[in-house]
């Protein structure tokens, strides 16, 4: 039984965290309301209102709709194929027998621990040599890659935590493999599977370093890509920076809201366990 006391300190330390993570995002959104070439930034009070002509000039100037598409579709297609082949996979090697599978899966884990940084410049002379470059497939394909590194080891440990009574009955039904994976697992793994759609939508929409070196068409780049150069256009014009900056950050937000409670759930459970 949790005394009032370890209650109220509780809920003093998440106010506490709450306060420091929001200051910031405070700070960004007071600079991107404020006047266009005014002096103060952080938390002072816009002068004159709030400019929502702001949002309207850096998306114009910064030509924000080409980007945010290019990044909607990239990130669409990593997300899907990620959340399909990461299931087909972690499903075999969580739950089917077959040879060699601990050293694939190890295969697979080797690359949450390879730095991108690392990567980066012998992929794009290997997607220069199959004319890859400056093309969709120049982003998609290698962030798909690092995606399944994550994607496998997760849903492999959702389904080896399944509950193994739920699988014989299904299989003593008369259910099939496919079935029995898409039917019965799937279903029961959505907070885990939406987890793992979450946090490679994120990466995928944050990544910077892959758009910078594969792309050089201003037509491919990609938001993080295109804030940047924003950015070297207008330094000065901190309101349009900060307006640009929350535009970017806006659709992340949106899909982290819309599924946080299946988020939390697979975070904190991850799996139907007996």
């Amino acid at each position: 039984m949790i005394s009032r006391t370890e209650r109220t300190t509780g809920y003093a330390i998440l106010t506490l965290f709450a306060v420091i993570s929001l200051t910031p995002v405070l700070g960004i959104l007071s600079t991107a309301f404020g006047k266009q070439g005014a002096l103060g930034t952080g938390f002072s009070l816009p002068e004159g209102g709030l400019h929502w002509s702001n949002f309207a000039d850096a998306w114009t100037r910064g030509h924000f709709g080409t980007y945010l598409g290019n990044s909607v579709l990239v990130a669409a297609v990593v997300v899907l194929a990620t959340a399909l082949l990461a299931t087909l996979a972690g499903y075999a090697f969580g739950v089917m027998d077959f040879p060699f599978a601990t050293p694939l899966f190890y295969l697979f884990v080797i690359g949450l621990t390879l730095p991108q940084e690392a990567l980066v410049v012998p992929l794009y002379f290997d997607l220069r040599y199959v004319e890859l470059t400056d093309t969709y497939w120049a982003l998609i394909l290698p962030q798909t890659a690092q995606s399944l590194a994550f994607g496998v080891f997760w849903m492999r440990a959702y389904f080896r935590g399944s509950a193994r009574s739920v699988i014989e009955a299904a299989r003593m039904d008369g259910a099939s493999t496919w079935t029995t994976l898409w039917r019965v697992l799937v279903p029961m793994g959505r907070p885990a599977i939406t987890t793992m759609i979450v946090i490679t939508f994120m990466w995928t929409w944050n990544e910077f370093l892959m758009a910078l070196v594969m792309v050089s068409e201003e037509g491919l780049r990609t938001v993080p890509l295109g804030l940047a150069f924003f950015q070297g256009q207008h330094a000065s014009e901190t309101s349009l920076l900060a307006a640009a900056s929350v535009l970017i950050a806006l659709p992340v937000v949106i899909v982290y809201v819309a599924l946080q409670r299946r988020f939390i759930e697979g975070m904190l459970t991850g799996a139907v366990k007996e």
